[in-house]
């Protein structure tokens, strides 16, 4: 298939509309990009999008269908930027090494109360400065450093002994986690209510 491609670069928008949305087209980002006050609406799979070294500041992001499995986040630095729509397996912020111009990335005063995250993280951050979204989405602050006292509750299903039972391996850089309740359940052989129910004993875990 040939893909058309869309690049925006070495400039600074303000106050624009981007679509996102051509199947048939390879969406570029960056580098050097300004985007401040844009609105974005994405309705491509993660691979016909690439973002790197650009600044969002206070833009909104509509996620029209689901975006799978984008690190590119990590790439470029979000500031004061709203995010609604589903997104899983999604990383933003600061990741050293995680990749050329990881140095570009950032994450700070963003909202996603209006999203729903699953298997979604936050990297190198300050996690108290972002808004999550509620349940049935719930969020691990310093998922690292919590680990242990998380080990030591009974969790329901599977979810402690493959879930909880390995933050201790998530990327050192990781400041929270933000995992979706219904989807968590049906992969784990549990139900919501019953999760909830442990996550509710946890000053660590919003939701």
């Amino acid at each position: 298939m040939f893909f058309t491609k869309v690049i925006h670069q070495d400039k600074e928008l303000s106050n624009e509309r981007l679509e996102l949305m051509d199947k048939g087209s390879l969406y570029f980002l960056g580098a050097n990009l300004t985007l401040r006050n844009c609105a974005l609406i994405v309705k491509v799979p993660a691979r016909n999008l690439f973002t790197h070294d650009v600044r969002f500041i206070d833009c909104s992001v509509e996620v029209r269908q689901e975006l799978k499995n984008y690190q590119r986040w990590v790439l470029s630095s979000l500031k004061d930027c709203r995010f609604t729509g589903r997104l899983s397996g999604c990383d933003f912020g600061r990741w050293p090494g995680y990749a050329d111009g990881w140095e570009h990335g950032a994450i700070e005063d963003c909202d996603f109360s209006g999203a729903r995250l699953d298997g979604c993280r936050f990297m190198g951050c300050e996690p108290t400065s972002l808004k999550y979204p509620g349940w049935p989405c719930f969020t691990i602050l310093e998922p690292l450093r919590v680990a242990a006292d998380l080990r030591r509750a009974e969790w329901p299903g599977s979810f402690g002994d493959i879930v909880v039972d390995t933050l201790h391996q998530q990327p050192a850089p990781t400041r929270a986690l933000t995992l979706y309740a219904p989807e968590e359940a049906r992969r784990f052989d549990t139900t919501p209510e019953a999760l909830r129910a442990v996550i509710e004993r946890f000053d660590c875990i919003l939701y």
